[in-house]
């Protein structure tokens, strides 16, 4: 089997654009601040990232006009140590062109360069591309010789340095990106904006039809509203990029000029009642004819987060729909089980509608189990190969229930709740007959202190002789480790307070490889949950805080999940466990495959976008 992540999907048909689509001539231009399109190019801290990457690969499997347009980061994101119980950030140099990136160049040979005015400093960037399943992925970088060593720094880390230097990133980013496209030759009908931190795009995009086309303010405006689209993916106001007045009005000014009107106007697009500070979701809110949360549940959150902006409307009717997230399956999912699947007639390469995930229901169990242990035996491999560098888990085993747990250790995913009751959690690992190990693995923000104690609290409870050699947390976590984890663990654990997960992926990606999913409802989760393919934490007992979430979550490992894992048949197999896999499989691959949501996408968002912005752009010819 081709390497999924990168092999280009089937030519010999014309794909799902083409056939539906494909007398369109549109475009779309997806901007994202950072993309995790496989682990050699660390240019991705978590999700945002990885979604990103596997919204390229979906379009390019299903055929639709699509480029990608972000930053290559010089160090990337961090490489994580753990030093004495505590993270260790590294930040080692990366080479573009090692990493599989191509300089673009001119038609002169030289290298195409674009120029971005930062408050009175002329800053330039390079363009790198990449080829990711049919889809172009364009990077900016300003570690050009020529320029200042503050203007080198610029695209030095993702997500680093101080206020002015983020929105020094977003303005190259948004603005840069805009150039970049206009230097390549390529005139995107749509623009999308994942998440806020891309916003100073449409204000760029003002700014040149207001100067190339002699468009006033209001007309520039309303045409790049039309045809942009914005997904935020933030549930909460603090968790929302924001600056300082004083520091946006320094770095708008000349956008205002170009714009032909003050830069007061441009710092109230930015603006929330009763909130003096520049807010990039605010400016992209009201920037974007077409908006998104990234589930059903987050859609409504969304709603009722920014109805101040629209106090006209029903908070129902505020402008913000939903497309719920979805994975690659081809990338996450192992290849002993895409081949299984294949036998069954299960096909990843086909348009959304014809897949036939239902056909997961017809493998049969004792392959899925070999499949399945086969993937368990490489995840422990891994360990054991990490034993230099891992912490805890000195006699993790095949043949015990595996509980994984692995993504950013922001506080509110609360990786520490599954060992808040010391006492009940040493009575689970060492249950004679039914013994359980967990396996952590995430990175804390560099900044974020209290992420850091609570991946302290994980190592030390990991290594600590109540563990009895049954926790592990492994460092450095990629994707790499990630396709390890959410295909060789036994079930996917999940405790985000709820509602601050907008939608999370992890779960998708352990449910499509049989791994059961054990969560609290939010996000993408109530969207799916049966009892059929996993358990979940009521909503009575979240509200109810820390303390009951984890007695209940306590009490569906002791009496639920141990059990069905460890209820054997006369074969050894445990068929009431391999029955929720296939349904697992079956439910979240038709549900949350990301040709679904690329489709979703295309027809709800993209082409509403393109039809609207046709009249406009037919009468300026």
């Amino acid at each position: 089997m081709l390497d999924a992540e990168h092999s280009h999907p089937r030519e010999s048909a014309p794909r799902w654009w083409e056939r539906a689509y494909g007398e369109r001539d549109l475009l779309v231009a997806y901007f994202s601040p950072e993309f995790g399109v496989d682990a050699s190019l660390p240019v991705y801290s978590g999700g945002l990232g990885v979604l990103a990457g596997d919204h390229l690969k979906s379009a390019g499997d299903l055929g639709v006009p699509l480029v990608g347009v972000g930053l290559f980061y010089r160090q990337g994101y961090f490489r994580q140590s753990v030093l004495r119980g505590h993270q260790r950030e590294l930040y080692p140099d990366l080479d573009a062109a090692a990493l599989g990136l191509t300089l673009e160049r001119g038609s002169d040979g030289e290298p195409l360069r674009i120029e971005v005015d930062l408050a009175g400093e002329a800053v330039q960037a390079r363009i790198w591309s990449r080829d990711v399943r049919g889809t172009t992925l364009y990077l900016l970088d300003t570690n050009v010789a020529e320029s200042s060593r503050a203007a080198r720094q610029i695209t030095d880390v993702l997500y680093g340095g101080d206020r002015e230097h983020r929105i020094r990133q977003e303005l190259i980013l948004g603005v840069g990106g805009a150039r970049a496209l206009s230097a390549l030759g390529l005139e995107p009908s749509v623009f999308h904006l994942n998440e806020g931190h891309a916003a100073f795009l449409a204000l760029e995009r003002v700014r040149t039809l207001v100067e190339a086309r002699a468009l006033s303010f209001a007309e520039a405006f309303e045409l790049v509203r039309r045809s942009t689209v914005f997904t935020t993916h933030t549930p909460v106001q603090a968790g929302n990029e924001r600056f300082d007045s004083e520091l946006a009005r320094k770095y708008l000014a000349g956008l205002a000029d170009g714009c032909g009107v003050p830069v007061e106007e441009l710092l109230e697009l930015g603006h929330a009642p009763d909130d003096e500070s520049f807010g990039l979701t605010p400016l992209a809110l009201r920037t974007a004819g077409q908006a998104n949360g990234v589930s059903e549940l987050h859609g409504s959150v969304s709603r009722r987060m920014w109805h101040p902006l629209w106090p006209d409307l029903k908070t129902d009717e505020v402008p913000i729909g939903h497309v719920t997230n979805a994975v690659h399956a081809p990338t996450w999912i192992s290849a002993e089980l895409q081949d299984l699947l294949a036998s069954a007639g299960v096909r990843l390469d086909a348009a959304p509608d014809e897949q036939g995930w239902e056909r997961a229901g017809e493998v049969d169990p004792a392959d899925l189990w070999r499949v399945h242990l086969a993937c368990k035996s490489r995840l422990l491999e891994l360990v054991a190969d990490r034993s230099s560098a891992h912490l805890g888990g000195e006699s993790l085993d095949r043949d015990v229930l595996t509980v994984g747990f692995a993504r950013r250790f922001a506080t509110y995913k609360r990786a520490a709740l599954v060992l808040s009751d010391a006492s009940r959690l040493r009575g689970l690992l060492g249950n004679p007959q039914r013994p359980v190990q967990l396996v952590f693995a995430g990175k804390a923000h560099p900044a974020d202190g209290e992420g850091k104690a609570v991946l302290a609290e994980v190592v030390r409870r990991a290594q600590g002789r109540d563990a009895r050699g049954r926790i592990v947390f492994l460092p450095d976590y990629d994707m790499e480790l990630a396709r390890a984890l959410v295909q060789g663990v036994d079930v996917w654990l999940n405790t985000p307070r709820v509602p601050h997960e907008a939608s999370g992926t992890s779960g998708m990606k352990a449910a499509m490889n049989g791994v059961l999913n054990l969560s609290v409802l939010d996000g993408w989760w109530p969207e799916a949950y049966s009892p059929r393919i996993g358990w979940a934490i009521p909503q009575e007992i979240s509200a109810q805080g820390d303390e009951a979430e984890g007695a209940e979550l306590m009490r569906l490992l002791e009496e639920e999940v141990a059990p069905a894992f460890y209820d054997r048949g006369a074969d050894g197999l445990p068929l009431r466990w391999l029955e929720m896999m296939r349904g697992s499989i079956a439910t979240v691959g038709s549900g949350f495959n990301a040709a679904r949501m690329v489709a979703q996408y295309v027809e709800r968002l993209y082409l509403p976008a393109y039809a609207s912005v046709q009249p406009i752009a037919t009468r300026e010819r």
